[in-house]
């Protein structure tokens, strides 16, 4: 399922020129979430790294995931970080937690009421907003409660 949740006008997100993150990216356009996981020693993590954060393997692939977690923290900010939130606050900033993945954490948006309460502990799970109009278009990840 699609939502459109951000305004038209945000800048691309854009991976450094090494590629390291393209994996991901490619996944969201594609409706799949994918992180990283160790070859030899079978870790998950996130961000992107060339290296395994847990047994110094270069032996890294990029692997889909189930986009389900929970909420571990937030923010609701009130101010607009790019001038195409104007007007577009309070918005709340979720980490969200993957217990089934190492309890590797992702940061995104909490889709819905910008005032609601946030339960640390909420299961959430993943939904994919195209900005398909973007030059180039892009694929944002952002988090809704479940149930």
């Amino acid at each position: 399922m699609s939502t459109i949740y951000l305004p038209a006008g945000l800048p691309a997100p854009t991976t450094a020129p090494d590629g390291l993150a393209d994996p991901y990216w490619q996944g969201t356009r594609e409706g799949k979430l994918r992180i990283q996981k160790c070859r030899g020693c079978g870790a998950w993590q996130w961000g992107p790294e060339w290296i395994c954060h847990r047994c110094h393997s270069f032996d890294l692939g990029w692997d889909e995931i189930a986009g389900r977690g929970r909420i571990y923290s937030y923010e609701r900010p009130h101010h607009p970080v790019h001038p195409a939130l104007n007007g577009h606050g309070p918005y709340i900033v979720v980490l969200v937690e993957l217990p089934e993945y190492g309890g590797v954490r992702m940061v995104g948006n909490l889709l819905g009421d910008p005032l609601q309460a946030v339960p640390i502990g909420a299961a959430v799970e993943a939904v994919f907003e195209p900005h398909d109009d973007a030059t180039p278009p892009f694929t944002l990840v952002q988090w809704r409660l479940v149930g």
